[in-house]
């Protein structure tokens, strides 16, 4: 009795082993490569493997929530801007206008003009000007972050947002339940809701049992969204947070770029605003968008929002990224703390500096991810037998997320050029076209540049035996980070 319950186990263990195998080759919306790699866990680590794929395998944020997404994208429409030009690609150069159709089609938003812009100069003026901002807010005031602390600049824009309200302007403010989960259990955030800022928690954590059932506990909203009386908005890789970043204060400070918009685009953010708000809270805001536009032509700027996540389609964000890097033809520079591309986009960026594009890349050159960071020193030697420029940046962690392109397109916002980017979290970038604010984009790049050390091919090739084996073993496991 004993040997056949034995077998029964045997049999049951290798029945669900299989199966569990089997499920991972036959998801769909999934990378060879991702196969590959859960397979292999699954193979290597039989049991750990099965519940680290329960757990993190598919890219799924539970039935009703992913429900509750396409309801309200529904409801809300694919929301046509109230200022378009007669040809919305009329004043971007023939060149790049297939890159704001790459991005019209994920989120459905036009290329628009009439947009004034301003990069912000650090950390400190950025929230100065946002809490001016919300001060002189009339109607409304919306904030979502990733993560909110209760330092300096956290507790600033909670009492802006707190006088807001109590002169009778309507602010809604959303945090995700995890990136914000100390501000979320602390005073201040009860002190925001008895001041009358409606709240929201975007993708609540609950039991972490019940994510398999429930969706995955590592999908994050990882958008940074400030929108003011749907004429202002603010976007870039600034969380609401000091730049010593108590959280990790030895990587600190953590160096961001953030740029305020005012005009037509604010409406489009507004929409990915509104569309998080009401998969998470009961109140029908699908008109919002559409009321009180702005005045035409605040400025020259030319610009699109591109909003990604776990219910669009997978490939859209690296699908973005891809269309800038066939893009270029003269110059390329891109800042990023997280790099671990998908084999497409490597390819991209090897292929753009190949046909002649001067590309550089600037990095961090202290990670706070040590595996994050391996996997992308796995792709150096590739980039470097390119030609791509890699700066590493020592003045803290590099945390700017910003593209430029021949002196004229850029692109700005919350996603990191990695998988988490691409395939797990809510992301909001935005896409735009015009040479001076470009330009000064550049600048800043250039600041970084003129601060990194640049890493050459020699570099790379005296790595020791046991270093290159860290790095690509890790980035062997790429797909699943």
């Amino acid at each position: 009795m004993t040997g056949f319950l034995a077998f029964c186990f045997v049999v049951s263990y290798i029945a669900i082993h299989l199966a569990f195998i089997a499920r991972a080759l036959l998801r769909p919306h999934r990378e060879p490569s991702s196969r590959m790699a859960w397979v292999l866990v699954m193979l290597m680590v039989p049991i750990g493997g099965i519940v680290a794929y329960i757990f993190f395998g598919e890219t799924n944020i539970g039935r009703k929530r992913a429900a509750k997404y396409k309801e309200t994208s529904g409801t809300i429409g694919r929301y046509t801007d109230t200022h378009p030009s007669p040809d919305p690609y009329s004043n971007i150069p023939s060149p790049h206008g297939q890159i704001f159709r790459t991005g019209q089609s994920i989120s459905g938003f036009l290329p628009v003009g009439g947009n004034a812009a301003e990069l912000m100069r650090d950390s400190v003026s950025a929230i100065d000007r946002m809490v001016a901002d919300i001060d002189a807010a009339q109607d409304h005031v919306h904030i979502m972050f990733y993560i909110w602390l209760e330092d300096v600049t956290g507790l600033r824009v909670v009492e802006a947002l707190k006088r807001a309200a109590g002169r009778g302007v309507t602010v809604r403010a959303m945090a995700d339940d995890l990136g914000s989960r100390r501000l979320i259990k602390s005073e201040h955030w009860r002190a925001m809701a008895a001041a009358g800022v409606n709240l929201g928690r975007a993708l609540p954590i609950g039991n972490p049992l019940l994510h398999p059932i429930r969706g995955r506990v590592d999908l994050r909203n990882h958008r940074k969204i400030v929108v003011i009386d749907n004429a202002i908005t603010y976007c870039g890789s600034q969380n609401c947070a000091d730049a010593e970043f108590l959280v990790k204060p030895k990587f600190a400070p953590w160096v961001d770029l953030l740029i305020r918009f005012e005009g037509p685009v604010a409406r489009q953010n507004q929409w990915l605003f509104v569309q998080d708000w009401m998969t998470h809270v009961d109140e029908d805001l699908s008109d919002l968008p559409t009321r009180a536009p702005a005045e035409p032509d605040r400025g020259p700027v030319v610009a699109q929002v591109n909003g990604t996540g776990p219910t669009v389609r997978a490939s859209a964000m690296p699908e973005m990224f891809e269309a800038l890097l066939h893009g270029a033809r003269r110059r390329l520079t891109i800042t990023t703390p997280y790099f671990v591309p998908t084999e497409a986009m490597q390819s991209a960026i090897c292929a753009a500096a190949y046909r002649g594009v001067e590309v550089r890349f600037v990095l961090p050159k202290r990670n706070d991810s040590r595996v994050v960071d391996a996997a992308a020193k796995s792709y150096y030697y590739d980039l470097l037998k390119a030609g791509v420029r890699i700066f590493e940046y020592p003045k803290g962690l590099l945390h700017t997320k910003s593209l430029t392109l021949d002196g004229d397109v850029s692109m700005i916002g919350s996603a990191n050029l990695d998988r988490r980017s691409f395939e797990l979290n809510y992301e909001n970038n935005i896409l735009f076209y015009d040479k001076a604010l470009s330009a000064a984009l550049l600048a800043r790049q250039e600041e970084y540049i003129a601060d990194s050390h640049e890493i050459t091919l020699e570099d790379v090739r005296n790595w020791s035996v046991w270093r290159r084996l860290w790095y690509n073993s890790i980035a062997m496991m790429g797909p699943v980070l």
